[in-house]
């Protein structure tokens, strides 16, 4: 090998050992991006790169992470930078099939997303491929990774709206409220429930006309101004409003913020960040997938809801709350009025129990296709409290009880918690927990094979994780429970069209949909007023959409006349 080839691949980080040289033999020349005339030094250089890739080989069928200096991919600037950076990340993750075919600006657009790709993940490009190539390994065998857990329900607090144990705890959550980061997962957009914007700017009620965000600003600002009257005024600045979005969401959600002021708040206590798309895969080798509309690119796909706590790390956002003295973090969802009718008990038990989580939990019909929350114990006698998704609660309960799955106990209830994917976190074990992952918690991956195939997928997967799947990361000491409440206090949300929602009611499911999301946010506010004591006239019965319900009064409140149900009883005469 010529001195000036062996020079260059070691400042490429190539090692150009004999073994490199007699274990590459064929290769792609993409490193000038000349398809005919390539310098031969260029060609060695691609080819030690390759063999020294293949050279630090393989553990249990896939291969290792390479732990390596690189630069920062956010200072990388120029043309020849971003070049010469994205084409070792290829290299190194093993996707230099991307190159083929390219000429010099198709292999700078693909450049510069790999770039991107590599900045929106923690470890960047070569560590998600790394991931996923032991998912998709793990997958193809048939491996359950639930295997060796046995389920059994966890410790918690079941609640009943209105009495003397739910009332303490409402009035200890309204306290720790003002020491709370508000987290509101927000990427959907609204075109699959018939509405055709973001879901957020769908009317929480047709009385009020307000959005879902103007509803959860209002309660936000009521909370912050109740903390004036409490311990907790000596914290500076506002309560933190953290909003996730997509690529569809992002800019319509600021739009709509500043169109409106914000609905009151400020706009330094808002915080928009947007959620970024990973890269997909085409086979069980962790074969990276061209984009079908632009064969240039990489086909990419959402992350899932779990990039939440990796945003919340890469901005350091998590650890300037809790140097601001912020005690909680509360994650809740985009179409759900009625959550903030049990964020106040929950963030009290969460205080008095010393949860390092606390899932905000409605009971949960056998079989329904809702996660339930089951506290899994591993052979070593070690355990972790958690969601399971229903598709894997079932076939656990049968393998490790005896072939008795997901039925009901004597309150015609499974005894598992119904997940509803609201969560209130404690902040000190959270940002301990995001530093040591980097913000990048447990994920899963769910290939569609071919027939006959347990390596070529029907269509492209990628990566996927979930916000509630973080306990997976947390130290054994930590303490992860939940809180119940019935259902009619604080989970109604809207996720399905008018069509899907007549469809799930002629079979007898709750429709959820923009018709019952208010209608039970009527019906909550009408028993609420007649557990404070008060006389409200019986529902009647109608039809929407198809739909029978039991239409209540039209009562609403704003969060500033009452945010606890102590508030509402002290509001009525």
């Amino acid at each position: 090998m010529p001195p000036e080839a062996s020079g260059a691949a070691q400042s490429h980080g190539f090692c150009g050992c004999q073994a490199c040289r007699q274990r590459c033999r064929e290769i792609f020349c993409c490193w000038c991006g000349l398809k005919d005339a390539v310098d031969q030094q260029v060609r060695q250089i691609v080819a030690y790169g390759m063999a020294r890739r293949a050279a630090t080989e393989r553990a249990d069928g896939f291969l290792k992470f390479h732990r390596r200096d690189k630069p920062d991919p956010n200072t990388i600037v120029t043309d020849e930078e971003i070049e010469k950076y994205a084409l070792n990340e290829l290299m190194y993750a093993g996707q230099e099939h991307l190159l083929e075919g390219l000429d010099g600006q198709s292999r700078l657009r693909l450049f510069k997303q790999v770039v991107q790709l590599d900045r929106a993940y923690s470890g960047g490009l070569e560590r998600y491929c790394y991931n996923a190539k032991k998912l998709l390994w793990s997958a193809q065998r048939g491996e359950n990774p639930l295997e060796g857990y046995s389920p059994s329900v966890p410790v918690g607090e079941r609640l009943h709206y209105a009495d003397d144990l739910f009332r303490y705890y409402e009035d200890r959550g309204l306290e720790e409220a003002g020491a709370s980061v508000f987290v509101l997962v927000a990427g959907g957009l609204g075109e699959r429930l018939g509405y055709p914007g973001i879901k957020v700017a769908i009317s929480s009620s047709m009385v009020t006309g307000w959005s879902y965000l103007e509803y959860f600003c209002r309660h936000i600002r009521v909370i912050q101004q109740r903390r004036q009257n409490t311990a907790l005024s000596v914290l500076k600045g506002p309560i933190p409003f953290v909003i996730m979005t997509s690529d569809d969401t992002h800019e319509p959600t600021e739009a709509m913020l500043k169109e409106n002021n914000y609905f009151g708040l400020l706009p330094e206590q808002v915080h928009v960040l947007k959620q970024a798309k990973v890269a997909c895969f085409t086979n069980s080798q962790g074969r990276l997938a061209r984009d079908p509309a632009d064969r240039v690119l990489i086909e990419t796909k959402p992350h899932g809801h779990g990039d939440v706590h990796a945003l919340l790390h890469r901005t350091k956002l998590a650890e300037r709350f809790m140097n601001e003295g912020l005690r909680w973090l509360v994650f809740f969802q985009d179409t759900n009025a009625l959550f903030f009718r049990a964020v106040m008990a929950t963030l009290g038990v969460s205080a008095e129990k010393h949860y390092a989580m606390n899932s905000v939990s409605v009971p949960r019909k056998a079989e329904d296709a809702m996660g339930g929350i089951a506290k899994l114990t591993r052979r070593n006698g070690t355990s972790i409290t958690m969601n399971v998704e229903y598709n894997q609660l079932d076939p656990l309960l049968r393998a490790t009880r005896g072939g008795r799955g997901d039925v009901a106990d004597e309150t015609g209830f499974s005894p598992f918690p119904g997940n509803m994917n609201s969560l209130v976190l404690e902040m000190n074990n959270y940002v301990a927990t995001l530093k040591r992952t980097n913000g990048i918690i447990a994920e899963f991956v769910n290939p569609k094979y071919k027939s006959n195939s347990k390596s070529e997928f029907k269509s492209s997967t990628r990566l996927e994780c979930m916000m509630q799947d973080i306990p997976r990361e947390f130290p054994a000491k930590a303490e992860v429970g939940f809180t119940m409440f019935d259902s009619w206090v604080c989970y109604s949300p809207v996720k399905n069209s008018p069509e899907s929602a007549l469809q799930k009611f002629k079979s007898g499911n709750h429709p959820q949909c923009g018709t019952t999301g208010e209608i039970d946010l009527f019906a909550a506010n009408c028993k609420i007023f007649r557990l404070a004591g008060a006389i409200v006239s019986a529902p009647d019965n109608r039809k929407f959409n198809g739909i029978n319900v039991e239409l209540e009064a039209r009562i609403l409140w704003s969060p500033s006349w009452a945010v606890t149900f102590n508030e509402v009883c002290h509001r009525l005469p």
